[in-house]
């Protein structure tokens, strides 16, 4: 393996600091960690993490190294890395490929050195290590255990490959676990695209109108939390169900070339490119804002934006204008980038412990079972979902409520009748 490429190394003690303190708001995970600790399930088992590199990510790799795990770390993303965080774990002796600011060849070369450790298990966030093992490395591949994907837009690339006879391995979508999707990309992806946009903009949400592009379970928890500080939401969405439920959630749902005239904000959360055109940006007010906090830098054309653009300036942080022939400006944060990660710390660790929960069992999973799993997308298996719930139940001191034998007799019989 190549040596750690980090920003800093001097930055290990700030990341250490703050690992510890998101340790203290991931009980679930800690309980998990104690138990690999006793037992080490996953002895043998060599991971490359393809993620987020941010301190709550520094707590499933602690969690999964104490159950005798090898590790590599790289970042799923070019601006969502925390850079004391990569230090702190570089600096234990892992080998860590991350920086924020990466360019497009920085960022592939990152995962590429990842995968000299010759894993078993990869750990993605939007399924790029798993294309590339598939692309350049099918003996790799075909002698993968399994690996975890834990995106909206990862589990669809991964369906489509699996649907195509391309899947080399078994993954499990770890999104699409209740105790994850509902809970991650609702409550975390909502107040933490909140959080973003605040911080490089400082914008006012009261008053003003704010386009949500998708409504996913991701573009639901923005809504609410937008709609919450007194903004007028309107959604675009493709999916007729989804869109039905946004006006019987009490939004305004149009197409975006209605939308674009009247947005203050406009927010892609949908996991699909070019989500906001030429076409719409042509229709936009003056000093409208462009963010997204969909997967990737795909869901705004940037490219067509640069076209029309006059200049292109810097204003501040996280913010560039772009100025049109007709004098209008636009502004994009973060570069198009995860608003949420490139401009404030991502989700809370609160959340983030059971989506990691459920990652670290389902690693277990995976190399207990995986010599035995189908070559497609699997499942969170339920009972690992419910034992994760149960656990963050517990670690809240809620009790509820437990069914009578004759409930449950009634639910599980016929007989009984009505």
């Amino acid at each position: 393996m190549q040596e750690s490429v980090v920003k800093d190394i001097n930055l290990a003690k700030t990341g250490e600091n703050r690992i510890e303190w998101a340790r203290r708001h991931m009980p679930v995970l800690q309980i998990i960690r104690k138990e690999f600790e006793r037992t080490k399930p996953l002895k043998g088992a060599k991971i490359v993490a393809c993620l987020h590199v941010t301190v709550e990510t520094a707590n499933l790799i602690d969690t999964l190294m104490a159950g005798g795990a090898i590790v590599a770390v790289t970042g799923s993303n070019p601006l969502s890395t925390q850079d004391d965080v990569a230090a702190a774990l570089a600096a234990r002796g892992l080998c860590v490929y991350a920086f924020r600011g990466e360019s497009e060849a920085e960022y592939y070369d990152c995962i590429n050195k990842a995968l000299e450790l010759e894993p078993n298990v990869t750990l993605d966030d939007g399924a790029d290590t798993i294309s590339i093992v598939h692309k350049n490395y099918p003996d790799l591949a075909m002698r993968m255990l399994g690996g975890c994907e834990e995106t909206t837009t990862g589990v669809h690339r991964l369906k489509v490959m699996a649907a195509e006879g391309a899947l080399l391995y078994p993954v499990i979508a770890v999104n699409d676990a209740e105790t994850k999707m509902m809970f991650d990309n609702r409550y975390g992806t909502g107040q933490s695209t909140v959080h973003g946009i605040m911080n490089a903009t400082n914008f006012l949400f009261a008053g003003k109108t704010v386009v949500v592009g998708g409504y996913g379970w991701c573009g639901r928890g923005f809504a609410m939390r937008a709609r919450g500080m007194g903004a007028n939401v309107i959604v675009v969405e493709v999916e007729p169900r989804k869109a039905l439920e946004a006006v019987m959630d009490g939004y305004r749902v149009m197409p975006m070339n209605e939308a674009a005239p009247l947005g203050d904000l406009f927010v892609t959360l949908s996991g699909n490119i070019n989500v906001i055109r030429q076409e719409h940006f042509e229709l936009m007010k003056d000093q409208a804002i462009l963010a997204n906090s969909g997967h990737f830098n795909v869901e705004i054309d940037i490219f067509a934006l640069e076209n029309m653009a006059l200049n292109k300036t810097l204003v501040q942080n996280n913010v560039e204008e772009y100025r049109l022939n007709n004098g209008r400006r636009l502004y994009l944060l973060a570069e198009g980038r995860l608003i949420n990660l490139a401009a404030a710390y991502g989700h809370p660790p609160e959340v983030m412990d059971m989506s990691f929960a459920n990652q670290a069992l389902s690693v277990k999973y995976i190399v207990t079972n995986g010599p035995k799993l189908e070559k497609r997308v699997h499942s969170v298996p339920v009972e690992i979902d419910r034992q994760v719930a149960d656990m963050k139940l517990k670690a809240m001191d809620l009790r509820i409520e437990t069914l009578t034998s004759e409930q449950d007799k009634y639910l599980h019989s016929w007989q009984m009748g009505t």
